[in-house]
């Protein structure tokens, strides 16, 4: 049986999910680190995933040291990473993740990214490998869907990807973390994407010290 098409992200409290001010690949990049509208860019992106950084099991994936803290958050974020077999994600993310990730990339499935670039896949250690997609978003799920088996297929953005596969009727679940920082402005979540041609349901609502985690499931109208 197929698993499940999700996103999962972090919002700030007004409704975005990233800054706005550079591009992520430029925040990312020896040149963005010297910028003072990147170092803005990541000082408000680290506000935003600062629930994150401290638990137990981000640390562990990424290799930062021992020790973290354990609760719900850190339960979510272990449960997000044990249900995904695939994740599919857009060429900005990846140009941003390439530059980002360490040499051990925290996927350790395979990652089909949709561009309009050709690459041979490029494998990391760890068991992540990224391959890149030339036609389109449903071919890019197909094979996502064949690897991960019976296991979940994750969105992994940015926007306008996880919006162009809203749009198309594509996602059946997501989850969102409710973060108690306010952009102003910004990259919002839901941009571009037909409010009339879906319907919600929210299924669960989890609380820590920290944020909200709201799950919704998603129904054609």
């Amino acid at each position: 049986m197929a698993g499940k098409v999700f996103f999962s992200v972090t919002m700030s409290l007004d409704g975005f999910m990233a800054p706005e001010a550079v591009s992520v690949e430029y925040a990312f990049s020896s040149e963005g680190r010297n910028d003072p509208r990147a170092r803005r860019w990541m000082t408000q992106w680290m506000e935003l995933q600062a629930w994150l950084f401290p638990q137990r099991f981000f640390r562990e994936n990424l290799k930062l040291g021992e020790g973290g803290e354990e609760g719900l958050d850190n339960d979510i974020a272990r449960a997000t990473y044990e249900r995904t077999g695939a994740s599919v994600m857009g060429k900005r993310m990846f140009d941003g993740g390439e530059l980002s990730w360490p040499e051990d990339a925290p996927f350790h499935t395979p990652v089909f990214v949709v561009t309009h670039t050709e690459r041979e896949p490029w494998e990391r250690p760890g068991g992540t490998v990224f391959h890149f997609v030339n036609d389109g978003i449903e071919s890019a799920l197909l094979q996502a869907r064949e690897a991960a088996g019976d296991r979940d297929v994750r969105i992994g953005g940015g926007a306008e990807t996880i919006q162009q596969y809203l749009d198309s009727g594509l996602i059946d679940e997501f989850s969102i973390t409710l973060a108690p920082v306010l952009f102003g402005n910004g990259i919002r979540l839901f941009d571009c994407v037909d409010p009339d041609r879906l319907a919600l349901d929210q299924v669960r609502s989890d609380a820590s010290s920290r944020v909200t985690h709201l799950t919704y499931t998603v129904a054609k109208r």
